[in-house]
């Protein structure tokens, strides 16, 4: 009982700061800059990566887009950089899928941990920040829709699983996981996705409904590879940072991962449109 009060009170505490800081962008810059450090210093130790490098080219990278989309009223030559680091980033992002479901464990020569560090957690909070400004202009509303299908989705997940699931879903990797969970944080998703596109005036329906499915099979994937990268390095949680839940990367991993697909995504239906 007392591990659940601390589990719900630390987590509260962790969403009531999120939202605070998301409708005032100065804020939300420096909210996402402490977590990523935070989340840089945790990775770090799980893939026993001890150069203090990842944090210099998180700072630049990170602090060069902030500046750019949320803070610059010149976009001069940002769509074209953008580009150039989604390309390289779902890239990188799907040799990480591959090591998941085809390698017993996940390479770690040096030079792939520099570029993991970079393309997949860097990346991950830099276009966190690019969604939060899609349209030129700040869009917090946006953001926290696609926190929400995450937090729907991991909440579902684990409920449905907990009290239907009987067929594991990668059992080598999450042994709690199972494809009951799986389905029911998907179809809960879907149903968040109608209620965001509701009381928000940002994108169509089915726009939303396609973001929750995303946001449910990446977040998904992303977990599932962070624990992987916990089981290689023979610890249950990535930190300590957040009682009951362990690190702060245990929170964000699913985000993190899916961001870069989430706005992928948008910058497709703005082609099309």
């Amino acid at each position: 009982m007392k591990e659940t009060a601390t589990r719900a009170i630390s987590g509260l505490l962790y969403v009531c700061l999120l939202i605070g800081c998301l409708f005032w962008r100065h804020a939300l810059i420096a909210l996402f800059f402490i977590f990523g450090l935070i989340c840089m210093a945790e990775f770090k130790k799980l893939i026993q990566l001890k150069s203090f490098l990842p944090y210099i080219i998180f700072s630049i990278l990170y602090l060069g887009f902030a500046y750019w989309k949320l803070i610059s009223e010149s976009l001069v030559g940002f769509n074209e950089t953008s580009q150039i680091v989604l390309v390289i980033t779902i890239f990188v992002l799907l040799i990480l899928i591959k090591d998941l479901f085809s390698e017993k464990t996940i390479p770690l020569f040096s030079s792939k941990r520099f570029i993991i560090t970079t393309f997949y957690l860097s990346s991950g909070f830099v276009f966190l920040i690019c969604i939060g400004n899609f349209y030129e202009k700040f869009t917090p509303l946006l953001l926290l829709g696609s926190f929400i299908l995450v937090w729907v989705n991991d909440t579902f997940a684990y409920i449905v699983g907990k009290n239907l699931g009987k067929q594991k879903l990668f059992s080598s990797i999450s042994p709690k996981k199972t494809v009951e969970g799986f389905l029911g944080g998907l179809f809960f998703s879907c149903i968040a996705s109608y209620f965001i596109w509701y009381f928000t005036d940002t994108l169509t329906f089915t726009n939303w409904l396609i973001l929750g499915i995303i946001v449910s099979v990446f977040g998904t994937i992303g977990d599932l590879i962070e624990s992987k990268f916990k089981r290689q390095a023979g610890v249950k949680d990535s930190g300590v940072i957040m009682p009951g839940h362990g690190g702060l990367l245990d929170r964000l991993d699913s985000i993190i991962f899916a961001a870069p697909f989430i706005f992928l995504y948008l910058r497709l239906i703005t082609y099309v449109s």
